[in-house]
């Protein structure tokens, strides 16, 4: 996914959302030095806008590069954790399930960030809010797929703000297009039904969404 950090239009405005959520879910979880989470599919910079240094272990895909300095790294599928049931304390996922494909692929995630922690915190962007967030694009994510095709291959908001290469304008299109499904409230629910689901508001509109669990009390 695009590093929106970078981008001047838009990174500050992100910057001071990422910034109100990572502080909600240390206090939510009463975060400490001592706290073991597993972020899947995560990356250094968002564990910096903490003042608080938790254990940080990430799973993402191979891509060349090592473990972050202070951060423990495991190459894996989010859908086939390499580690034993509650190896950690709390599983923390953004903006990371929308991109594993399909309902079966994102019933296998939800399934395994469940069993390696009983606390959790997953966000993914609104299915409803008008503009689609990994293209910026208002309203084509409502459309057919054969249109949305036909409209992105063309034109995208933010291929007008990133400016990106062919070769890499070409990959993010092709993984937007047979890879993301992005999630409505009742799908988050069902994926997580022991969690709470909590709605990010933007302009009192539904951004985001939250499928957080802070409690530790087994559910079989």
């Amino acid at each position: 996914m695009p590093e929106w950090n970078d981008l001047p239009l838009i990174g500050p405005l992100l910057r001071r959302i990422r910034t109100r959520r990572m502080r909600a879910f240390a206090k939510t979880f009463q975060v400490d030095a001592g706290t073991r989470i597993l972020d899947v599919g995560g990356t250094p910079s968002i564990w910096r806008l903490l003042t608080v240094h938790p254990r940080i272990t990430f799973v993402n895909l191979p891509h060349g590069i090592g473990a972050p300095d202070g951060f423990d790294l495991v190459f894996a599928s989010g859908c086939a954790l390499p580690f034993p049931d509650r190896s950690f304390d709390i599983v923390f996922s953004n903006s990371v399930i929308e991109h594993v494909g399909a309902p079966a692929e994102q019933q296998r995630f939800a399934d395994e960030i469940r069993r390696v922690a009983r606390r959790y915190w997953v966000q993914t962007p609104n299915r409803w809010f008008l503009i689609e967030p990994h293209l910026l694009t208002p309203f084509v994510h409502f459309l057919p797929r054969t249109l949305q095709r036909a409209i992105v291959q063309r034109m995208t908001v933010w291929q007008w703000i990133e400016r990106p290469s062919p070769d890499r304008r070409r990959y993010y299109i092709e993984h937007y297009l047979n890879d993301i499904r992005l999630l409505s409230p009742r799908d988050l629910a069902r994926l997580f039904p022991e969690a709470k689901i909590v709605r990010e508001r933007w302009l009192g509109l539904t951004k985001s969404l939250l499928a957080v669990r802070a409690n530790d009390v087994p559910t079989d």
